[in-house]
């Protein structure tokens, strides 16, 4: 019962590798969350409550509502949680949204106020806290903000800045230290508070933040996502005043179809039917269709500089919404702040998973194991704010902790990608085949395939219109491999394990009869004939031969070599085309195959590309989508490959 609970919860780290310090799990998440469990509930202080007792936030926290004002005179309704336990003084845990801070009264309670109930169990002072322009906040919203450098700016540190000084000087009972965390569009918020950061402000956690909206969100590499068009009014709309209700309101589609819905509202110019001049992110992003002055200034990534407080940034393998926000913040904070302490954590996550009280994590139709949310919240994020708010136990021994979803299982590195990790390529070559090896002077020359951009080619095999698509990460790409206009290359079943952690990138050599195209690429773990079911495999799939979804992303062709001046392809004339992957850390087992697949056509995922150039897609109509042959080149000539970094 004296055993220090931050050294306990990483005591499961061990097994040096030589190389470099990597430390690997020997326990499962879940025999992890059960040996710390017992010491977490009696060692942790928290609020007199007893470990069988319902926990109930009423009882141990008082609710108050406050507007604090800007530098510029604005007012942001703030409400704060203060434990009702006076004995001590609690750290100030910060979180702001543009989603609202509901239900509002000092009367009624969310479910939840804290990152975690573990959290909320310890004491802390939560606060959170409507951003501009956003429900009971005065001023105008500004989709992803530009940061302005200096205090003379209006942005979202300097509101953060604001709020913080109010809080240290209006509130009583707090330790003059502040911590901040947030998921999504909050994550952003978070991130946007680490440049020119108030003093107090000792601990941030990016949580699947936003970092460009040109890449994240509602665009991937200059394609529009569709599937984000439903959300675009949550975005859109201004409202006059504070207001407890919704000011906009959502699409009705007439069909649960997502891929009739779609495909019968046509070309984006059609879009105004929905969505008029009154809304405005629909009109910056038709006006916007390339990486200009308005997206560059958007991105907080250039000015994440001068951090020198702890960050920890946390996401998922398969967040559909935010994978290139997390990756690239902690890579850029760790660019910038060589000196700051800045780790990274990703999961077996779909988008702010990590969050929800699940039993067993699945993605889709993938089953990754049991409790993970709660030894990441038990022995991961509790002990980071309890160590740098509260001066308790240690801090994380590792640089990135991340889940092999290949293996199920975490490992911990010194740094991320790995330094032993050696770069090598998977070649596409003739017959469907992917190798190691450059192609020979037998190897056809290049595989084609017809693109009509009338008959796209599904993303998923379900229909239903969601508000933003999930499951789709890991599903099963067997259904897309029966598509002509799908083409794969894929290993012999491997004879050892294959690991791969870090960048993935593919580097293809194309031509197109047309003069624009897209560029879909997937890279899939091909599951053995005989793989048996997982007990929670849902009843309708078989795990036998499944081709899950490792890694997938696209390219808008026309951004290939510039996302700010886009080019026409010359047809027929073969063309470099280079795409960014993301990072995996996925282990390919033995006996298992590593399989790519090229499309061009993801729908309704993304917008359909005319397929012929013109100067902006969100203006094009009917009679600019025509067919095109496409080819991917595969000779020693035009090499397309896929280069990514491999553990020995």
């Amino acid at each position: 019962l004296t055993i220090d609970h931050s050294i306990a919860s990483l005591s499961f780290f061990s097994e040096i590798r030589t190389s470099e310090l990597i430390m690997k799990s020997v326990v499962s998440p879940l025999s992890a969350s059960l040996l710390f469990f017992p010491v977490f509930t009696l060692l942790v202080p928290g609020l007199g409550l007893a470990q069988e007792e319902a926990w109930i936030l009423e009882d141990h926290y008082q609710k108050s509502e406050h507007r604090i004002e800007m530098r510029d005179g604005v007012q942001l309704y703030t409400v704060v949680y203060t434990p009702k336990n006076r004995s001590r003084d609690y750290p100030i845990m910060l979180n702001r949204t543009c989603y609202s801070c509901r239900p509002y009264g000092t009367k009624d309670y969310p479910s939840r106020i804290g990152p975690s109930e573990i959290m909320e169990k310890e004491g802390y002072i939560f606060v959170k806290q409507d951003v501009r322009g956003r429900w009971m906040s005065g001023g105008r919203f500004d989709n992803m903000r530009p940061h302005v450098p200096g205090e003379e700016g209006i942005d979202e540190s300097s509101d953060t800045y604001d709020t913080i000084e109010w809080l240290l000087n209006h509130l009583d009972g707090h330790n003059s230290k502040v911590g901040m965390w947030g998921i999504s569009y909050p994550g952003f918020y978070t991130a946007a508070a680490l440049p020119e950061a108030h003093p107090a402000l000792a601990a941030s956690s990016p949580q699947a933040p936003i970092s460009d909206f040109f890449f994240d969100d509602f665009h991937h590499h200059g394609a529009y996502l569709l599937s984000y068009f439903m959300a675009t009014p949550v975005f859109g709309y201004q409202h006059d005043g504070p207001t407890q209700e919704p000011w906009y309101s959502r699409i009705e589609p007439k069909t649960e179809d997502g891929y009739k819905f779609y495909m019968d509202l046509g070309p984006l110019s059609n879009a105004s039917k929905y969505y008029g001049k009154d809304n405005f992110f629909w009109q910056q992003l038709a006006d916007h269709p390339n990486y200009d002055e308005f997206w560059q200034a958007r991105s907080i990534l250039p000015h994440l500089k001068g951090i020198d407080h702890a960050v920890m940034t946390v996401g998922g393998w398969f967040d559909a919404e935010d994978l290139y926000g997390p990756l690239n913040i902690y890579r850029k904070v760790e660019e910038n702040n060589p000196e700051a302490f800045n780790i990274l954590v990703m999961g077996p996550w779909s988008h702010g998973d990590w969050a929800r009280d699940r039993p067993t994590q699945m993605v889709g139709n993938i089953v990754f194991g049991e409790k993970i949310s709660e030894f990441y919240q038990r022995e991961i994020e509790a002990p980071f704010f309890r160590h740098f708010l509260k001066n308790t136990g240690q801090p994380p021994k590792f640089e990135a902790l991340v889940f092999d979803t290949g293996r199920k299982t975490w490992d911990a590195f010194a740094e991320w990608p790995p330094q032993d990790a050696k770069t090598e390529k998977f070649y596409l070559r003739s017959d469907e085949r992917l190798s190691l090896k450059l192609a020979d002077s037998k190897d056809a020359e290049a595989t084609e395939y017809l693109s009509d951009p009338n008959e796209p080619v599904p993303y998923s095999e379900d229909i239903k219109i969601v508000f933003t698509p999930r499951k789709y990460m890991t599903d099963d790409q067997r259904f897309a491999e029966r598509r002509p206009d799908v083409i794969e290359f894929q290993t012999e079943p491997l004879p050892e394990d294959l690991t791969l952690a870090g960048e993935l990138l593919a580097q293809l050599f194309v031509s197109t009869t047309g003069t624009d195209a897209d560029w879909v690429v997937k890279v899939i773990d091909v599951y053995p004939d005989d793989e048996p079911n997982d007990p929670l495999t849902p009843e309708h799939i078989r795990l036998g031969g499944y081709q899950m979804m490792v890694r997938s992303e696209v390219m808008r062709g026309r951004f290939r070599n510039s996302y700010e001046h886009p080019q026409a392809f010359t047809p027929g004339e073969p063309t470099e085309v280079t795409l960014p992957l993301q990072d995996v850390y996925h282990t390919f087992k033995a006996g298992h195959r590593v399989m790519i697949q090229i499309q061009s056509t993801w729908f309704p995922l993304i917008d359909r590309n005319p397929q012929t150039f013109v100067d902006n897609i969100f203006r094009a109509t009917q009679d600019d989508f025509q067919k095109a042959t496409h080819r991917v080149f595969h000779s020693r000539s035009y090499p397309s490959s896929i280069q990514f970094k491999r553990l020995p």
